[in-house]
């Protein structure tokens, strides 16, 4: 055997059936849709595992109950107070964009929350929008500061607004 002739033979990719190309291709005349129905037309889709025919769908015949807060979820990157004593240095403030740097706080998320796993040992000014009680006590023993950034205000949804007064 030779190596330049391993590959003799051997097809990586198989080539594209070409359907409707005459009756000795196998695949002639009805290009292998068969005679009749929706599949055998043009424009039509190919159908997910989900699809019934004209019978109602699945999804639709079970009933629909309970509710998700999903779409109003928060989800916050979570720190620990060990990671925070490893990355960063002695008087260091702590925000978002200084976690971002040190790739603590990658991916997506709605804010900062700090965790107390760990031990502290230096002095930190962390900038977060929330903190585990026994974090901010471990901050605050090493005398550092904890500053928590405020939610956004929920919007005033007054419906029935007094109409002003009809001057005469």
């Amino acid at each position: 055997m030779d190596l330049s002739t391993v590959h003799i033979g051997v097809t990586k990719r198989r080539p594209k059936t070409r359907v409707g190309r005459g009756i000795g291709s196998g695949h002639g005349k009805t290009a292998s849709r068969g005679y009749k129905g929706q599949g055998s037309r043009a424009g039509t889709r190919s159908y997910s595992d989900l699809y019934a025919g004209g019978q109602m769908p699945l999804i639709r015949r079970i009933p629909k109950r309970g509710f998700s807060n999903e779409t109003w979820r928060n989800t916050y990157i979570e720190v620990n107070v060990g990671d925070l004593d490893a990355k960063f240095s002695a008087g260091a403030t702590v925000d978002h964009a200084s976690l971002r740097e040190v790739g603590l706080a990658n991916g997506p998320g709605d804010g900062i929350r700090i965790l107390g796993m760990g031990k502290v040992s230096k002095k930190f000014n962390v900038i977060v929008h929330g903190i585990s009680e026994p974090a901010k006590k471990k901050i605050e023993e090493a005398g550092g500061k904890v500053d928590l950034i405020p939610p956004p205000k929920k919007p005033i949804k007054n419906k029935m607004k007094p109409r002003p007064a009809k001057v005469k």
